[in-house]
């Protein structure tokens, strides 16, 4: 509704998980180098938590858009299936089609797949998100498939991606061998509150705002208040408060206009 009036090309402040708009905070920056240190130097199994709405498969996406065409990938989302399900969604998405659908046919024509994409120079990477989701048993299977292997490297980098919660679980006794695998772990966390005015400028730039439209300090103070840095809930606020700023037809996003909005969302 505002995006004519403001000249924008684009919703600065949508909450999917656009890589266009990925934010390089310090935080985020460091989970990156993390990620792609974890692949290159073929770790294995490599751990990113954070909070709702941190920014996790934003993180992901930008990543998958770094990595050139030796890399081939897998991104599974809301992961809410059996074991036979994960590997066949995994297979699916590497274009893979085994005449035979059972668990054992399943692995030996990945294995198949990774030692010939190795065999070319290949690496291989598969994300799992929302991975706090996974059951035991999904989770054991994880561990089973970063068995597959050379005498030299890993040929599977399996990246599980989720909430705190996936932290707590991989701290389950039964669940201990695969928690001793993980090579790469590090958890997001929100903003920092000296970064959060960037973070609004770098969306209003990728959107192609013009620098008539401005949050006021004051504003972008409240924002953090509200917030505590997360991003999905600076986007819910800041898209509230750019529609208020229509309705009022100014270009300046000030404290008064914060705090209603934030009255508004609740």
């Amino acid at each position: 509704m505002y995006k004519a009036f403001y000249g924008l090309k684009e919703n600065p402040f949508s909450i999917t998980s656009d890589p266009s708009f990925f934010y390089s905070s310090s935080c985020h920056q460091e989970a990156f180098s993390h990620l792609a240190y974890g692949i290159q130097q073929r770790k294995g199994i490599l751990v990113i938590t954070g909070e709702i709405g941190t920014g996790k498969t934003t993180l992901c996406r930008a990543l998958l858009n770094t990595l050139d065409n030796r890399t081939k990938t897998a991104f599974i989302l809301y992961p809410n299936f059996s074991e036979l399900q994960l590997l066949q969604l995994i297979m699916k998405d590497f274009g893979l089609t085994p005449k035979n659908k059972n668990k054992a046919a399943l692995i030996e024509a990945l294995n198949e797949f990774l030692l010939q994409e190795s065999s070319h120079g290949n690496n291989v990477v598969v994300i799992i998100d929302e991975a706090q989701n996974l059951k035991e048993s999904q989770l054991e299977q994880v561990r089973l498939l970063s068995n597959l292997e050379t005498e030299k490297e890993k040929l599977l980098q399996l990246i599980l991606v989720g909430q705190p919660e996936l932290g707590d679980k991989l701290k389950l006794s039964s669940l201990r061998q695969l928690n001793q695998r993980v090579a790469v772990r590090y958890h997001i966390r929100p903003l920092a509150k000296a970064e959060l005015k960037n973070y609004i400028t770098h969306r209003l730039n990728v959107a192609g705002a013009s620098r008539e439209l401005t949050f006021t300090p004051e504003a972008v103070e409240e924002i953090y208040l509200y917030s505590s840095g997360t991003p999905r809930l600076v986007n819910i606020l800041c898209d509230r408060a750019l529609l208020a700023g229509f309705v009022g037809e100014t270009f300046t996003i000030d404290y008064h206009m914060v705090k209603k909005c934030i009255e508004e969302v609740g």
